[in-house]
């Protein structure tokens, strides 16, 4: 009976039970959870130009204490990475996404690409703050900034030779995707510092007209 009583107890005050759940989540999501709050922290307090980004304010902005920053993070530059990588993978997911949503037309496919990246950054200017201006400020971070945007260019050069043939070097797609990228990059790190007065819609037809003269 004491057995039975001290699981009922148990279980009505959210401690963990025989299967290791915890108020209805396990160990793992528990940490999941954890690991997600401290990326937006990190998000949050490292798009503020204004503060000095520290593990001691992103645990604080989380809520939670350095014991569990080290869970998920070996160091504030890792987690300053995961940011990055984190941010990489929703503009590839959304752009390929829209791309594909286009259809085959390449004008059309090309401007659902830039609209979706710029839409990511009108909905959230943070992400686009800490993966492209941030980034580049912190000497740590610009090896994996490079190398994002070099794996973007890759990706530019691989669209082009889809919808525009497969008759260029290899190298001059390479270059061309590089140049559209990087320039991309400046001209949203112009808008989101306040030296380019533009609409979204402006930043689209720009870099949308320039891709496409690249491969004409």
């Amino acid at each position: 009976m004491a057995g039975q009583t001290g699981t009922g107890q148990a279980g009505r005050s959210g401690r963990s039970g025989p299967s290791g759940t915890y108020r209805g989540m396990t160990a793992a999501e528990r940490t999941a959870e954890r690991r997600a709050r401290l990326l937006e922290a990190t998000i949050d307090v490292w798009a503020d130009p204004a503060t000095p980004v520290t593990m001691t304010r992103v645990c604080q902005r989380a809520g939670l204490t350095e014991r569990y920053f080290y869970e998920s993070f070996r160091s504030l530059d890792e987690a300053l990475v995961a940011v990055v990588d984190a941010v990489a993978t929703e503009v590839e997911q959304r752009t390929t996404a829209a791309a594909d949503a286009a259809g085959d037309d390449p004008a059309a496919r090309v401007r659902a690409s830039v609209e979706a990246f710029v839409g990511l950054v009108v909905e959230d200017p943070r992400k686009g703050r800490v993966a492209i201006v941030e980034a580049a400020a912190d000497p740590a971070l610009r090896p994996r900034r490079a190398a994002l945007l070099r794996h973007f260019a890759h990706l530019a050069a691989e669209e082009a030779r889809e919808l525009y043939g497969r008759d260029r070097a290899v190298a001059d797609g390479e270059l061309a995707g590089l140049l559209f990228v990087g320039g991309m990059a400046e001209l949203v790190t112009a808008w989101l510092d306040g030296g380019l007065e533009a609409t979204p819609a402006q930043l689209v037809t720009a870099a949308t007209s320039a891709y496409i003269a690249m491969h004409r």
